[in-house]
């Protein structure tokens, strides 16, 4: 993915040193597990809080010999990982059943996952990549996959972000190649598997290789990236209706930012924030900002410095409102990576800087757990014991003292639908509300709360009102949930 730039780091590294950090006092960087090669290697997706309060991931590559559509060093696998660091791997790939899940996993209201893989599957395939186009599976907690759909390359083919669950039940997602001009497509697909075609792009306007995952807006159409084409061919920000009708909102022109494979995330405000791989002053990648009428804003310019590079990972908005993200190479120690926060007017920090021994190209994005921490992976790095690396990747997580918070999943729904809520130490959970709106529910476990939207509730915050020890504590939502018609 890296690429060789003309400008030099050492014109700008000592420029940035004094006003860049290295590191905030206040935080706490761990690393949880080094994977083995054995147990997976090379994870590139997010991770995703489930409601049983462990995280659960992918790596793309590792494990075990692949099949058909698979790399020779393995299928990948999907693993689970406690907050405190114990790893226990859930499902090994075959290429028969999938290989290199590169798109992180979304867990349903009924506790069960869905997910994509890059390649691999079954089925009578035709075109480029005849065996080895990808599939879209469901799988449980404990492990029992089910391949809901194999692509054929003609309806797309090498699904790279993950699926989005949609306010009308249904999940969304991006091919990043295949379609008639073998430049990706927008699909929906039902819970039970069938699959339809919304729109296949074009390679001009329109752009080409959508890699990073969609966002639903507030205002129900979904928003993305492709990571090429468009008017100067570099790259594009679009929106789509869930019928397929899209729009380009932007074409980067490499002075604001080349090649965003990242997606995009909707800010508290309404707008849209991501960034860009390459492009910019120093050609080292952005931070941008863009309204949903598609005015985009250069809030940061990369500089291949202390700063870091080639940001390809989805921003997330924490609970104190700024923008964390990772840069994929340089920083400190040059080449490995960073971690930054920046505000929503453009003022960056470095957080962390990676050094290889606590892992090495972050590529996936960050997740802010309900405990308030952020939970992360590196794609290389960690402990030496790796079969064809230096390191096959960490799971780390980094907490900067934010406060504990509640998560419901989904986030949209309309009155009655069956709504959890995930969170920590909700055993003494009392009262309920959708924006100020009561509502019945049962506590499951200590992670886990079981709701539904009650008559009445309007668009807001959701709040959970715990108490423990005789202490009262009212946990809010990260985001506004959504009312449905």
């Amino acid at each position: 993915m890296r690429t060789l730039r003309s400008c030099t780091k050492a014109c700008i590294f000592f420029v940035l040193l004094a006003a860049t950090a290295v590191a905030l006092s206040a935080q706490t960087f761990e690393k949880l597990h080094s994977f083995t090669y054995k147990n997976g290697e090379n994870p590139w997706a997010p991770l995703v809080q489930a409601s049983d309060g462990n995280l659960y991931g992918t790596t793309s590559d590792g494990a075990k010999p692949c099949g058909s559509g698979g790399y020779a060093t393995g299928c990948g696998t999907i693993f689970q990982i406690s907050p405190n660091g114990k790893l226990t791997t859930v499902v090994f790939f075959d290429g028969k059943n999938g290989s290199a899940p590169n798109a992180g996993l979304v867990q349903a209201a009924n506790g069960n996952f869905y997910g994509s893989t890059f390649a691999g599957g079954t089925g009578n395939f035709e075109g480029a990549c005849a065996n080895n186009c990808g599939t879209i599976f469901t799988v449980t907690a404990s492990g029992v996959l089910t391949t809901l759909y194999n692509f054929s390359y003609t309806d797309g083919a090498g699904p790279t972000g993950a699926l989005i669950l949609g306010s009308d039940g249904n999940y969304y997602g991006t091919t990043a190649g295949g379609g008639p001009a073998d430049s990706g497509t927008f699909f929906v697909i039902t819970p039970s598997g069938t699959l339809t075609t919304l729109y296949t792009f074009t390679g001009a306007n329109d752009g080409s290789a959508p890699y990073g995952a969609l966002v639903q807006a507030l205002d129900g159409n979904f928003y993305g990236t492709t990571f090429a084409g468009g008017s100067n061919d570099y790259g594009t920000v679009f929106t789509i209706t869930a019928n397929g009708t899209l729009t380009t909102l932007h074409a980067f022109d490499n002075t604001d930012g080349s090649y965003p494979y990242a997606g995009l995330v909707q800010g508290n405000y309404g707008d849209f924030y991501g960034v860009t791989e390459e492009g910019g002053t120093y050609s080292y990648g952005t931070v941008f900002k863009i309204t949903p009428s598609g005015t985009l804003t250069t809030l940061h310019s990369f500089s291949g410095g202390l700063d870091g590079d080639t940001p390809v990972s989805t921003l997330i908005q924490a609970t104190d409102g700024n923008l964390y993200g990772t840069a994929s190479y340089d920083g400190l120690y040059p080449n490995f990576g960073t971690i930054f926060q920046i505000t929503r007017t453009g003022e960056l920090t470095t957080l962390f800087n990676f050094d290889s021994a606590d892992g090495s190209y972050p590529y996936a994005p960050l997740v802010q757990d309900t405990n308030g921490k952020f939970y992360g992976t590196t794609f290389d790095g960690g402990s030496s014991g790796c079969k064809y690396h230096f390191g096959c990747g960490e799971v780390f997580s980094l907490s900067l003292g934010l406060a504990p918070f509640v998560e419901t999943v989904p986030t949209s729904g309309n009155v009655g639908a069956a709504i959890r809520i995930l969170g920590t130490n909700l055993e003494g959970a009392t009262s309920v509300t959708f924006n100020g709106t009561p509502a019945q529910f049962e506590v499951i476990s200590e992670s886990e709360i079981e709701t539904s939207v009650p008559s009445g509730a309007t668009a807001g915050m959701v709040r959970v009102t715990t108490t423990v020890k005789k202490i009262k504590t009212t946990l809010k939502s990260n985001v506004v949930f959504q009312v449905t018609e």
